[in-house]
């Protein structure tokens, strides 16, 4: 698989990712249980974050490409 396929892969995939979690966000309040919620809200803050790290990191490798073609 050449970079730029898997760079849109991953892209592609990173955004159904976050498309899903913001599904579950809305919900939460009817699990009526507050220590849930919480922990659930954590978690997906740490997972936004992660999803966000990977995100980053293919963009620079992306843009790092793109220099070397000057």
């Amino acid at each position: 698989m050449e970079r730029p396929v898997a760079i849109a892969q991953i892209r592609e995939a990173a955004k159904n990712i976050a498309l899903q979690l913001m599904k579950i966000h809305p919900a939460l309040p009817g699990l009526n249980d507050a220590e849930t919620m919480g922990d659930c809200i954590k978690a997906l803050h740490e997972l936004t974050v992660q999803l966000e790290i990977i995100k980053k990191k293919v963009g620079r490798l992306e843009r790092s490409d793109d220099s070397t073609l000057l």
